[in-house]
């Protein structure tokens, strides 16, 4: 709790998936001074939004959030846009915020940036074994990059930067846009309107046999404050649960929790992805003594539920409200 009184915070991507929990949990350990730069406010592709969103917080610590995210559909459709938007995003806060005198900077990586053919579980040490896997590898890359800029400025100027890799979040307050989510909330409304439209099958892309791993998003939130307390290294360091679970079985529990009874059709014409994730999480324990602690089963259970409340909502509001 003494650690955030008095300090001054901005985090960007604040008001989103994952930002909403690092500010929630802000406020519980006495942090009353967080600053969240909106987009629609502040564009921080463009760097004189930075400087200013800076200027006006001064803050002391920039926990940096903001990212262009998706699932392999809207990377396959918008890699330019995946590669420019995030590299642009954090190259020029970290450069900014090292020039403003924040005295800590803490980002956001992703598992996208591990090499395609990765040993499981995925060690940092790793990351530069190869080529990501090619449907996000411009994303990954361009995150992969604010680690190189991380490592330069410590070597460099004595920055103080760290480095987070986290794996796919879900939970509570997920995106469940078709066109954009990631796996998790996809299956998710699948099932769902299959299920309350009478289908008896859902076509789900790939064979199913890739894994994943998944992280509760109030585990991860955690896990980025631990970091900014405890962590003050140059090493990058994975988040996540240690968990893996192959795509086929994490539809059949989806489908089992939501009342889907159907069968899934997969269609091996679209591509699977990475072949396995699953990362070593050793570190993170190590180094600033996080750990997983929401049970796969629960936070699957609570993700439901919220967006099943979400779509009960939408229903009761008037129509001009939800864009009908």
């Amino acid at each position: 709790m003494g650690f955030w009184a008095g300090k001054k915070v901005m985090v960007t991507g604040g008001a989103g998936f994952l930002g909403s929990c690092v500010v929630n949990k802000l406020r519980q350990r006495g942090c009353e001074r967080i600053f969240v730069p909106r987009s629609t406010v502040y564009d921080l592709r463009q760097v004189e939004n930075i400087r200013r969103a800076l200027q006006e917080s001064s803050p002391e610590m920039v926990i940096h959030l903001a990212a262009r995210v998706g699932g392999i559909g809207a990377n396959r459709a918008h890699p330019a846009d995946f590669f420019y938007d995030n590299l642009m995003m954090g190259v020029q806060l970290l450069h900014e915020s090292f020039k403003a005198g924040v005295k800590k900077f803490v980002t956001l990586g992703t598992v996208c940036s591990y090499p395609k053919f990765t040993s499981v579980p995925f060690r940092e040490e790793n990351l530069w074994n190869g080529y990501p896997e090619e449907t996000n590898a411009p994303y990954g890359l361009a995150k992969k990059m604010l680690l190189v800029q991380s490592q330069a400025y410590r070597q460099q100027y004595g920055y103080n930067s760290i480095f987070l890799l986290p794996v796919n979040l879900y939970g509570p307050g997920d995106n469940f846009d078709l066109e954009t989510s990631h796996v998790i909330p996809a299956l998710i409304r699948k099932c769902v309107e299959a299920k309350q439209a009478g289908h008896s099958e859902i076509v789900l892309w790939g064979d199913g046999s890739p894994t994943r791993e998944f992280l509760y998003v109030e585990d991860a939130a955690e896990g980025v404050l631990l970091a900014a307390e405890r962590y003050s290294g140059d090493l990058p360091v994975n988040l996540g649960s240690g968990e893996e679970i192959s795509i086929r079985d994490l539809a059949q529990k989806i489908a089992e929790e939501v009342g889907f009874s159907g069968k899934f059709i997969w269609d091996i014409t679209k591509p699977n992805g990475q072949p396995r994730r699953c990362l070593d999480v050793s570190q993170a324990k190590n180094w600033f003594g996080f750990e997983a602690k929401c049970p796969f089963q629960q936070g699957l259970h609570n993700t439901i539920a919220s967006y099943l409340a979400q779509r009960k909502t939408l229903r009761e509001l008037p129509l001009a409200d939800h864009g009908i």
